[in-house]
């Protein structure tokens, strides 16, 4: 009886029912005098009748059922569902027990083995040589979480090893901090380095809530010996939607737009050179490769437009460009569609002055 499972209900909890065998009974019948017994004035049965009584009916259910899981092991089965118990009258005055249900093969459930990951930019960077996080990778799988970073590795040096502190910033604003995470490298002497993924303590409900993350390398190791970082970390400034944009145009490592004044000049990596300088020092860039030409300064026009706090004013700042012709032509109706899209949604949505300066930029950056 241990080889099979019962249940009144339709299907077992954990299991699936891979074959209906068909309709299954056991019986069992007592004796006439059985249900004499039975029929008699029940409250006359002095105790030890009524146990003597109750025992009989017990063992003839027993029976019963043992017979049904005889009856569905004769079939195949390993399982019976919709068990049900009877007592029920037959000829010659005898009474009986009929168990019955249907008989099917069940199999274990089997385990979803889950597995979900997802990338995050870096939201802050050192502007040396030493080796730059510039993404991670978070695996969620099962129970556990795994992470994998992605490093640059401008100097092409030999890393055998990178120890960082990992900060997690949620929607809530709340933060999480990974201390003394090592991560080793098989390939070495590339310009990007990827480890392989580590276990870490981040909680997988976490990871869903997710905003921002920023690594902190505390010590790296080449064939040269130990190394501390010879900067200090930057954060980018940003929104994320803009920094999104940016590396999908100029890289991974990208965390500024190029700027110059003629005496510097600001790389995308960060860096910011002296002005005769064709190549960045840090990502070798060349500056002539990163200029945009627009036909004027978009940028002040930009740096003037995140100073208000409605898009009415925004257009107001681009109109004034376009009425003193300083944009050329090409962009000038899909600034202008950006503007009156943006006003649109400012109606339903709220303030959207963010999200249009940030499709302004793409305009002359795209």
């Amino acid at each position: 009886m241990n080889d099979i499972k019962l249940t009144s209900s339709n299907g077992f909890e954990g299991y699936d029912i891979v074959e209906y065998l068909g309709f299954v009974n056991g019986q069992i019948a007592l004796s006439s005098n059985f249900f004499r017994d039975l029929s008699s004035n029940i409250t006359e049965w002095s105790t030890q009748e009524n146990s003597v009584i109750t025992g009989k009916l017990e063992n003839a259910s027993q029976n019963a059922i043992a017979n049904l899981i005889n009856a569905a092991q004769k079939l195949g089965a390993n399982a019976i569902v919709g068990v049900q118990l009877n007592y029920t009258g037959f000829s010659n005055n005898a009474v009986g027990t009929v168990a019955s249900g249907t008989a099917v093969r069940i199999e274990k459930k089997k385990q979803l083995h889950k597995v979900d990951s997802s990338k995050y930019y870096i939201s802050n960077y050192y502007n040396s040589k030493m080796p730059r996080p510039v993404e991670l990778t978070v695996v969620r799988e099962d129970n556990v979480v795994r992470i994998s970073p992605l490093f640059y590795n401008y100097s092409l040096n030999e890393i055998k090893a990178i120890r960082c502190d990992i900060e997690f910033t949620n929607y809530y604003d709340e933060k999480l901090m990974l201390q003394g995470i090592d991560f080793v490298f098989e390939r070495n002497n590339i310009m990007q380095l990827q480890s392989d993924l580590v276990d870490c303590k981040l909680p997988c409900k976490a990871v869903d809530l997710i905003k921002d993350v920023k690594m902190y390398v505390k010590k790296y190791v080449t064939s040269k010996g130990v190394f501390l970082p010879d900067a200090d970390s930057v954060d980018v400034e940003m929104s994320k939607t803009a920094l999104e944009n940016l590396k999908g145009k100029r890289g991974l490592d990208a965390v500024e737009r190029y700027k110059s004044d003629g005496t510097t000049w600001l790389c995308n990596c960060g860096y910011i050179n002296a002005y005769g300088n064709d190549e960045c020092e840090i990502c070798s860039r060349r500056e002539n490769e990163l200029r945009t030409k627009t036909g004027f300064d978009y940028e002040e026009m930009c740096n003037r437009m995140k100073e208000v706090s409605s898009i009415a004013a925004m257009k107001d700042i681009l109109m004034e460009y376009i009425k003193k012709g300083a944009i050329d032509a090409k962009y000038r109706m899909e600034l202008l569609e950006t503007m009156e899209s943006g006003l649109q949604y400012e109606k339903t949505r709220g303030d959207m002055t963010e999200t249009v300066l940030e499709k302004v930029i793409k305009v002359f950056e795209g």
